[in-house]
């Protein structure tokens, strides 16, 4: 018979129990949705799911597991993307209660998408082979399509899901052309296959080899939102629901940024030599435009946008120097960008809810004031992502500086410096917003005799500039928990990692020992 001599690969259950929670997590919380009586239970679900896929992936830390004939390795740098991964998603859990996109979506649809996005970022962390790491970026993609587009009500989300269905398609279609011409050169999938046929067949320096090298890398850089290819990045940020936003901003990258460094550093490894110099410049470029494209924005969501493409050049000097330092400082910098980002984005879903003002700089003017409890959470974000001293983000700038000097890329850490000091202007305009700048008051018939924003069921905002599809203002919600809590917790681990950054060193030391 033509199948007698198959043989079913070796499935270790207990190394890919994350993988299966996730799946069966996803499952059970996208049939709560199907009952009225259950349909609650969809957020208590989605953290059961990651708490249970947390504990599995920790069972095997310090371990380097094979899986499914070397589709999926389980190893630090894995277990390490996932968990800043499930963190996001746990924080974007707590961002959205009562948030109208998962109503209008419903509870089990969303949250089991944003499952199903967490279970290919697991995926895509632990790829090792062409075919897994496609299948995984489109099961991190597909589910952030349509989370960007729930909020049914508003046009910008409407037009935020389409942007990125149309440019992430065109990525992944970018990628896959590249994976091919890999492919054909080499006669292999696997990873390090892939290194070995690069060698035995004589494709150094072979021109199909390199242009597979160049696609690859360009589809790669529309998922992190390196410039030249970050044009949907403001776009979708401003668009998506915040709580979204906030995932996208970390989680996606992390993900996208582990697959980065096991492609090029283990299946591209001979070729070091020929995209090490294209990456550096790809990383110099976005530096520069997404520092200089954040000075003009007043929205908030759009100016973290830009700030995420000037980051993710930062990040992709820890790819270029192709070492177990530049790899370390990657995972110490991904680590600190989580808290730095939650602390941002919990206080912008907190002012979005209880101003007209959306995610406009004016809804935080003279915060310090009215709600300090929020205004210390962003102000040490901003600082933190301008990268000053006693924050998480001046240490994880220095290891990235650092590890580029050693690996004689000193030209890319002068850039970091010079961005740095670009980046001061528009950071610290927000904190100068928050702290020097009067309350704004609203005039029209939405306001009260004392110029407080009008509250209530239903209510709408009419003031000059306010959007006609604005949620109603809840007076209350800068004073919620589940916004304040994350938001000073986040604020409070920066400053903590900044002043004692050696739990974080060695957590990210032990990722980048992983490849090398």
């Amino acid at each position: 018979m033509s199948g007698a001599g198959f043989v079913a690969p070796h499935v270790d259950y207990a190394a890919t129990a994350p993988i299966i929670a996730l799946t069966v997590g996803l499952v059970v919380i996208l049939m709560s949705g199907v009952f009225e009586t259950t349909k609650r239970w969809a957020p208590g679900l989605a953290v059961l799911t990651l708490a249970a896929t947390a504990g599995l992936l920790l069972w095997h830390w310090n371990e380097q597991i094979d899986l499914i004939a070397g589709a999926l390795r389980v190893d630090n740098l894995a277990i390490s993307i996932s968990l800043i991964a499930i963190l996001s998603a746990f924080t974007t859990i707590l961002l959205s209660i009562r948030e109208r996109a998962a109503d209008e979506a419903g509870q089990g649809e969303y949250y089991a998408l944003l499952i199903g996005s967490v279970l290919g970022m697991v995926l895509l962390s632990e790829a090792e082979n062409l075919v897994t790491f496609f299948v995984a970026i489109e099961t991190l993609s597909i589910p952030l399509y349509i989370l960007c587009a729930t909020n049914l009500r508003r046009e910008g989300s409407l037009e935020s899901g389409l942007k990125y269905l149309i440019v992430g398609s065109l990525g992944s279609a970018t990628l896959l052309y590249g994976m091919a011409f890999i492919y054909g050169g080499t006669g292999s999938t696997d990873f390090a296959g892939i290194a070995h046929g690069i060698e035995a067949n004589g494709m150094l320096h072979d021109p199909l080899i390199l242009i597979g090298i160049a696609l690859a890398a360009v589809g790669l850089a529309f998922k992190t939102s390196i410039a030249p290819f970050h044009q949907w990045t403001p776009d979708v940020y401003q668009g998506a629901p915040t709580p979204i936003t906030s995932f996208m901003a970390v989680a996606t990258k992390a993900a996208a940024f582990a697959v980065f460094v096991r492609f090029f550093v283990v299946a591209l490894g001979p070729e070091t030599g020929d995209w090490q110099t294209g990456l550096a410049i790809l990383a110099a470029i976005s530096m520069v435009v997404g520092n200089v494209g954040a000075l003009g924005q007043n929205s908030l969501k759009r100016l973290l946008g830009y700030s995420g493409v000037a980051q993710a050049g930062y990040m992709l000097g820890g790819i270029v120097v192709a070492s177990e330092k530049g790899l370390s400082s990657l995972v110490f910098y991904l680590a600190a960008y989580l808290f730095m980002n939650l602390a941002a984005f919990a206080v912008i879903v907190a002012r979005e809810r209880e101003t007209p003002f959306g995610d406009d700089i004016r809804g935080v003017r003279g915060l310090a004031a009215e709600r300090p409890a929020l205004a210390w959470p962003l102000t040490i974000s901003m600082l933190a992502l301008a990268g000053l001293p006693a924050t998480a983000g001046f240490i994880g700038k220095l290891y990235l500086i650092e590890a580029l000097v050693e690996g004689n890329y000193t030209w890319l850490a002068v850039f970091i410096a010079v961005g740095t000091m670009i980046s001061l202007a528009y950071y610290l305009r927000v904190v100068a917003a928050m702290w020097m700048s009067p309350g704004e008051q609203v005039a029209g018939p939405a306001a009260s005799a004392t110029g407080a924003p009008a509250s209530g069921p239903g209510s709408t905002p009419v003031i000059a500039g306010a959007s006609p599809e604005a949620d109603p203002v809840d007076p209350r919600a800068g004073h919620r928990w589940y916004l304040v809590g994350p938001a000073v917790l986040a604020a409070g681990i920066t400053v903590f990692l900044g002043v004692i950054p050696q739990p974080l060193v060695d957590f990210a030391s032990h990722a980048g020992a992983s490849l090398f």
